[in-house]
């Protein structure tokens, strides 16, 4: 099951999961993030099962490295940051 999720523009996200979907184990959102290289906004998935990752994933549009780090809180809000690597 995978639940989308729009988030403004900017690099940093915060979003709020409905409390029946943070409850469920390998659960995946998938927000839009701004690229840090070219701007262009971009879906990534993220597990919201797992309270803190950082993870490396290429830019669908101009396949550049971003740092992303994803947040759960305990009340089920997931914040996003995606940053070049020159930033990390």
């Amino acid at each position: 099951m995978a639940l989308h999720l729009q988030a403004g523009t900017g690099a940093g996200y915060r979003l709020r999961l409905p409390d029946p979907v943070t409850a469920m184990p390998g659960m995946h959102a998938f927000v839009a993030i701004s690229c840090p290289y070219c701007g262009e906004s971009i879906d990534i998935a993220v597990d919201a099962s797992v309270e803190r990752q950082r993870y490396i994933e290429d830019c669908q549009v101009c396949c550049r490295p971003m740092v992303v780090d994803v947040a759960v809180d305990e009340d089920g809000e997931i914040g996003v940051t995606a940053r070049s690597e020159d930033d990390a």
